[in-house]
């Protein structure tokens, strides 16, 4: 049985090597410092940042999403970004992903956002399967980034 809650300071040893698998997936490697650090500031302040959820089959660790809390102009209303899902490939199929949106959805509801977003990698087949299962609309943007050096950070 797949269980969810909210990641909280004692899921932190569980989590890491599940956030690490995922940047792992897309070829990205900040520290585990750097990765405790976005957990901590969404345990936190929930409320304006945003949450993390842990899924647990039994006693195991298993997957995990990451939804921030923004605002759609568009639709004049606040919205929730599922910035990240990921399951350990040896439970994929097995629902946890399903469990993990599901609970992204209600924590949504509960924040008054009217939407669930998220993206995924082209070649993400998978996932694009589940979501389209579950039926998610695929969006027809075209996703760009600038990327914006910190005042404080160091410079080469």
């Amino acid at each position: 049985m797949i269980e969810t809650a909210r990641v909280g300071d004692a899921d932190l040893d569980e989590l890491l090597p599940l956030v690490r698998a995922y940047c792992d997936f897309y070829d990205v490697a900040p520290t585990d410092a750097a990765l405790l650090a976005v957990s901590c500031a969404l345990i936190a302040d929930p409320d304006r940042e945003g949450i993390q959820l842990i899924a647990r089959d039994g006693a195991e660790a298993v997957g995990f999403a990451t939804v921030y809390w923004s605002w759609s102009t568009l639709t004049a209303a606040r919205i929730g970004i599922m910035y990240d899902l990921y399951v350990a490939p040896a439970v994929r199929g097995r629902g946890v992903a399903d469990a993990l949106i599901a609970v992204c959805v209600d924590e949504c509801r509960r924040h008054g956002a009217n939407e669930l977003t998220w993206q995924t990698a082209k070649d993400n087949a998978r996932a694009r399967r589940v979501y389209e299962r579950l039926g998610a609309l695929r969006s027809e943007w075209v996703d760009y980034s600038l990327g914006v050096q910190r005042d404080d950070a160091p410079r080469p």
